[in-house]
């Protein structure tokens, strides 16, 4: 005698129903979700306590204003004041740190991040990468490599939860040395201008602005020539980041420099002192 065939649509017994099977999976991917989002937030507050014991074993900052003032002492130069000028500064934050006005999670993210790969490409001293980093180089000489960049980056921490971006930017471009023994805006603007920071013209504040990174190589009464392709560059940047349209950008690449009379005259006809026609 032959079994009765099973109803349509019945199942086998202690196998789940396919919709009983979906939200069962469902739950598991909830669990693991759960599990490692709970994982990412631990090591989250890892991270955050570590950072801020690392960050308690690095110097203090509230002598940051003192030692700017010291560093210009040392070199003749005079601090320039509150705010920073317009035009030179955001020249300097568009070349060297776009990231500068951003959220500060990002910047510093942004500056450990290009002062790692510089760590391993380089076998020296791979420099401040963020207009924080560089503050702090010149303020808090330390040593090299690796344990010096991450040094950099904790006191930049530091500068940015001390004092505010006009702030930092300000010290960056009082402590800046430009070349020809200028140190600092106000006498880099006197001495190759004949002028004050906030009256650069933007031709001006622009060549400026490319000096930090190498003044040596970028200096315009010696090499005019990179001293204008470093230009170019700083203006492509204030493009880029919106301070300038190009039509700005072209006519700004137009203008003559109009150096100080005190300044060396160079071969390049954009360059030539103020007043000789």
């Amino acid at each position: 005698m032959h079994a009765s065939p099973q109803p349509a649509g019945a199942r086998l017994k202690g196998l789940p129903a396919p919709r009983a099977r979906r939200s069962h999976g469902r739950r598991s991917m909830r669990r693991l979700a759960l599990r490692v989002a709970a994982v990412v937030l631990a090591l989250a507050v890892l991270a955050v306590l570590a950072g801020a014991l690392y960050l308690a074993t690095l110097p203090g900052v509230g002598d940051a204003e003192a030692r700017v003032r010291a560093i210009l002492a040392e070199h003749g130069g005079i601090a320039g004041p509150m705010p920073p000028p317009r035009r030179l500064g955001e020249a300097v934050v568009a070349v060297e740190d776009e990231h500068f006005y951003s959220n500060p999670a990002l910047n510093i993210a942004d500056g450990a991040g290009r002062a790692a790969l510089a760590t391993l490409q380089t076998s020296g001293d791979p420099g401040g990468s963020t207009i924080g980093q560089q503050l702090a180089k010149t303020l808090y000489p330390h040593s090299g490599g690796l344990a010096g960049t991450l040094e950099e980056i904790g006191l930049a921490v530091k500068l940015s939860l001390r004092y505010s971006k006009p702030q930092i930017l300000n010290m960056y471009l009082n402590t800046v040395y430009y070349g020809n023994g200028y140190w600092g805006d106000v006498a880099a603007a006197r001495g190759y201008f004949g002028t004050t920071p906030r009256r650069l013209s933007w031709s001006q504040a622009t060549m400026l602005a490319g000096l930090p990174q190498a003044p040596s190589a970028y200096d315009p009464l010696r090499h005019p020539a990179l001293a204008r392709r470093r230009q170019e560059h700083v203006v492509d940047q204030l493009v880029d980041n919106h301070y300038l349209s190009q039509a700005q950008a072209d006519r700004v690449l137009r203008k003559p420099l109009r150096l100080s009379s005190r300044a060396m005259p160079s071969g390049d006809p954009r360059l030539r002192p103020a007043g000789s026609g």
